[in-house]
């Protein structure tokens, strides 16, 4: 019978990690900040929607929103959202 070895991920110690986090460069201690601050999400139910893209475009949207500091669907909630306005 085969034995195979666990071994359990290494502890990281609560200094090194603030040492990782004074280290990190100013501009991305900006974008976190921006992204901690984001607002909650909407209080409204969600429905889940799939579409298939061309990599290309996927590509293009993930580029421009990381450049933002936005996440892509709330990206695309918004562009959903004037192209198909409240009556």
């Amino acid at each position: 019978m085969k034995k195979v070895a666990f071994k359990l991920p290494r502890k990281t110690a609560e200094a090194d990690v603030d040492q990782w986090v004074q280290n990190a460069r100013p501009d991305d201690r900006e974008v976190r900040t921006e992204i901690a601050s984001a607002p909650p999400s909407p209080a409204e139910e969600m429905k889940r929607f799939t579409i298939d893209v061309p990599v290309e475009l996927h590509r293009r949207i993930k580029t421009q929103c990381a450049m933002r500091g936005s996440k892509m669907a709330d990206v695309i909630r918004e562009l959903l959202e004037r192209e198909f306005p409240k009556a």
